[in-house]
């Protein structure tokens, strides 16, 4: 049999990309639901049912989240507008399998558009029928994801009622686990924090340890946000990679020593009773950006982000991409020179060792620009979660590195615009060869570099970079906050439930 590009040998079952994100009656996520092809007959194979959820946990810390970077963007000159700010919102189908990915369809045209969205307006920019918007708008509206606010004058007739999203109808929560601390914070749907807490990773605690008081917290953020348990949608977790999302687990982890194969989703998913999903922090910050209406919805944006180690999340046509392993991003090993320390794969000028905060703050303390408290390395014991509080010390130390060069301190501001040459290598590469439209900088060190990045990258992408000669790229730093990640895991919650996809329709090998 042959369904499109694919040819099913007699009878070799396959496993093709059609998976469904549903939406129960109470609108929480349920786990997809597969297609089986084999020789004579395509049969459904229904995932087993999601957990139900628990109520909250004891009394936690609340507050509000880091506010956005203030910063404001700097585009390259192009010579046209980039396909994603004159595209169309994305289509839906009127075939009657896709009832779930239609929905999702038009929660997105509506979370797009925060002045409201009329039902004729819907129906025009998904390409639905009337008839299947109206019917799709009617379970929304029972659910309580969108309300009626408000009605538009459009023209003779009628006024037309706006649909907008209901903010406080689902709610998901968000863990960053950084090698120095734990950032937690509840998101509403819209992806506004309503309940922040912090915690530090402590020194000596093994990864069982650390995932009690993850748990913990996370009840504890619940119940002292006020949102009703019923409501929270899931719980997503953002850690340093490689990930693999199919056992919920870390793979050695250079950033996480002792985390190998830990069970983060499924102990998570014990203790807490809630949907877990696990992803890099480098995808779940990208997540954010796109979740929050930073990126375009049909953007193609890179976000580089700086922490204890440096990534990249990839945003392509307006979804997430994570690649075959949901590893994608990794470019610790993209070379931005012949020189710089020796990286451990054996090669100079790895960007991820000569941009790391570890090796500025060394260079800087062997120049003398300081004063900067020596960085304390020791992960020998690979049975520890955090060993020492190094981490702390190099965040601390860059910030201070970051500081004098704000401050005009001249070889500081050298070292950090020579860092900034990296990422504009960097970055080039990867706007050229995927034709992105915007490059976006964050993470918990983002603030400190900010100034000197967006002062000189703009200048050095623009002679790089190809794909400026063509259109317009945007160099900007998060508008999310050094929050990104944890706001970005609680985002992942969000967007597997509430996002189309394109594999969602395709049948692909």
């Amino acid at each position: 049999m042959t369904a499109g590009a694919v040819t099913v040998r007699p009878g070799t079952p396959t496993w093709p990309e059609l998976t469904a994100v549903r939406i129960d009656s109470q609108g929480r996520l349920r786990l997809p639901t597969r297609v089986l092809v084999t020789r004579t007959q395509v049969r459904p194979y229904v995932a087993p049912p999601t957990v139900p959820h628990p109520g909250p946990g004891s009394r936690g810390l609340s507050g509000s989240a880091h506010g956005a970077c203030h910063h404001e963007p700097v585009k390259l000159p192009g010579t046209a507008t980039p396909a994603s700010q004159t595209a169309t919102a994305r289509r839906g189908s009127n075939l009657p399998r896709v009832g779930d990915y239609n929905q999702v369809v038009v929660l997105e045209a509506i979370r797009y558009r925060v002045e409201g969205l009329s039902r004729v307006e819907i129906a025009t920019l998904t390409g639905l029928s009337p008839q299947a918007v109206s019917n799709i708008c009617r379970r929304l509206l029972s659910t309580g994801l969108v309300v009626e606010a408000g009605k538009r004058v459009a023209g003779p007739g009628k006024p037309r009622t706006l649909l907008r999203l209901a903010p406080t109808s689902r709610f998901a929560v968000g863990v960053h686990l950084d090698p120095a601390l734990m950032t937690f914070v509840v998101l509403d749907l819209v992806g506004r924090p309503v309940a922040r807490s912090v915690r530090p990773l402590r020194p000596g605690l093994g990864p069982d340890q650390v995932l009690t008081e993850v748990a913990q917290e996370v009840s504890a953020l619940i119940s002292a946000s006020g949102v009703e348990p019923d409501r929270v949608v899931g719980l997503g977790v953002a850690a340093p990679g490689p990930v693999d999302t199919s056992t919920g687990t870390l793979v050695r982890p250079p950033n996480l020593p002792g985390w190998d194969r830990v069970a983060i989703r499924d102990t998570l998913s014990a203790a807490t009773n809630l949907c877990v999903l696990l992803d890099k922090d480098v995808v779940a910050a990208a997540v954010a950006e796109l979740w929050t209406g930073a990126i375009g919805e049909r953007g193609s944006a890179v976000f580089f982000y700086i922490g204890t180690g440096v990534g990249a999340g990839l945003v392509l046509r307006g979804e997430v991409y994570r690649g075959p392993s949901g590893n994608a991003g990794e470019m610790g090993h993209l070379l931005t020179g012949p020189d710089g320390p020796l990286c451990a794969c054996g090669q100079r000028g790895c960007i991820g060792e000569v941009c790391s905060p570890r090796v500025l703050v060394e260079t800087a303390r062997r120049r003398g620009i300081g004063p900067l408290d020596p960085p304390h390395w020791d992960t020998e014991d690979e049975g520890r979660a955090v060993d020492v509080d190094h981490r702390d010390v190099v965040g601390d130390a860059f910030g201070r590195l970051c500081q004098l060069a704000m401050d005009g301190h001249t070889e500081a501001v050298q070292l950090l615009e020579a860092m900034a040459e990296r990422f504009a290598k960097a970055a080039a590469d990867v706007v050229d060869l995927l034709d992105l439209d915007e490059v976006v900088f964050g993470g918990p060190l983002w603030d400190g570099l900010a100034p000197v990045f967006l002062r000189v990258l703009p200048d050095l992408l623009r002679p790089s970079a190809a794909a400026s000669r063509i259109h317009s790229v945007t160099v900007r730093g998060t508008s999310v906050g050094a929050d990104v990640a944890a706001v970005g895991a609680a985002c992942l919650v969000l967007d597997e439930a509430f996002s189309p996809r394109s594999t969602t329709l395709l049948v692909t090998r």
